[in-house]
């Protein structure tokens, strides 16, 4: 359990790295004037940090959750998905009255509200806006993707049932490879060659088979976790679909998401100094904070960008700093006044459908 612990406190101390790859990419067409355009075009993959977080959740969600599930008590599934509700929903809806107010004061002074549809609110509120309902972003952009989550989660017990655990190494790596694909086909037959592309429609997609994914590479490090070579392999068969895909200018769609799975088992099946670095007090209080940031990040942009950007849209070093600063100074208070507060009275109330015998503790 001490090895599990290390491990996972890795990959939440990724998760804060991810974070914050998520608020460069939003800022990067204003860092034009102060970095260099080989900076700006890493900063441009930002959004392959989503991907990683389906991924991330499919495999804690998994290892957390899925022997309990397994039994088939229906009452420990409704605990499960109230615990998830109880996870993302409070920010979420904080999140959305601030929009609320944001909006109100853009229509007091005469600015546009452009991007802020009332008629598309209830659908933010219910957590379904990239259901396919609608074809634009709006509102809390980044929260497209809790939205997606949140199906995954909706269709986590049926993936239970399914027993994938069964499967042996070969059979493991054939659904790996089938997901992968079927992501692939998804995005060619839309005619995109990116894995960010019109995540209206293809969101949800690309949600469930990170997802799924995610579920596969936990099956996979528990079977491989105590082999030898494994994690070398992993990071050999990374660096190769790297090398292969950027070489020969595949379609991102066919080779990013397969590099981020190989490196993602490469970094689970570890036990060296990447391991202890992302398992650092620092990075793990980032991997902590860290859907604080992700959620509230955007509206503090749009905010910074009327207050303190140029007409040139480009911010100065100590601009930059000074947003950067911000956005991690708020984290911290949504993540100990808004998120940790809500979920803990919210768990300890929950409503009749979602009590169990057994309780399932919090993520």
């Amino acid at each position: 359990m001490s090895s599990a612990s290390r491990h996972f406190d890795a990959l939440t101390g990724l998760r804060g790295i991810a974070a914050w790859l998520v608020v460069l990419y939003h800022t990067r067409l204003a860092l034009t004037e102060i970095m260099a355009p080989a900076v700006i075009a890493v900063f441009a993959k930002g959004y392959l940090a989503v991907d990683l977080f389906f991924m991330l959740s499919g495999f804690v969600i998994w290892y957390n959750y899925a022997e309990r599930l397994a039994s088939g008590d229906g009452s420990a599934t409704r605990t499960f998905l109230w615990r998830r509700f109880t996870r993302v929903w409070p920010l979420h809806a904080v999140m959305l009255a601030t929009y609320i107010a944001f909006v109100a004061v853009l229509q007091v002074t005469g600015r546009s509200t452009v991007g802020y549809p009332l008629r598309e609110l209830p659908m933010h509120l219910l957590l379904v806006q990239n259901w396919g309902f609608t074809d634009q972003l709006a509102w809390n952009h980044p929260a497209w993707s809790i939205s997606a989550e949140f199906a995954a989660y909706l269709l986590f017990p049926l993936i239970v049932l399914a027993r994938p655990q069964r499967l042996k190494l070969g059979g493991l790596l054939l659904l790996a490879m089938g997901l992968l694909l079927a992501l692939h086909a998804k995005f060619a037959l839309a005619g995109h060659t990116v894995v960010g592309a019109e995540i209206p429609r293809m969101g949800l997609w690309r949600c469930l088979m990170g997802f799924s994914l995610g579920v596969v590479l936990c099956l996979l490090w528990l079977q491989l976790r105590y082999r030898k070579y494994a994690a070398p392999f992993a990071v050999i068969a990374c660096a190769a679909i790297l090398t292969v895909g950027l070489g020969l200018r595949l379609p991102e769609t066919l080779f990013a998401p397969a590099a981020l799975f190989a490196g993602l088992l490469a970094l689970a099946l570890g036990k060296g100094l990447v391991v202890r670095l992302l398992s650092s007090r620092p990075l793990l209080h980032l991997g902590k904070i860290s859907y604080s940031t992700y959620l509230g990040h955007y509206l503090l942009w749009t905010v910074w960008k009327i207050a303190c950007v140029d007409d040139k849209i480009q911010v100065s070093w100590v601009s930059l700093t000074g947003f950067l600063g911000t956005v991690f100074a708020v984290s911290i208070v949504l993540y100990h006044w808004v998120e940790q507060p809500a979920q803990r009275w919210l768990n300890a109330h929950p409503p009749r459908w979602a009590s169990a015998t057994r309780a399932i503790s919090a993520q």
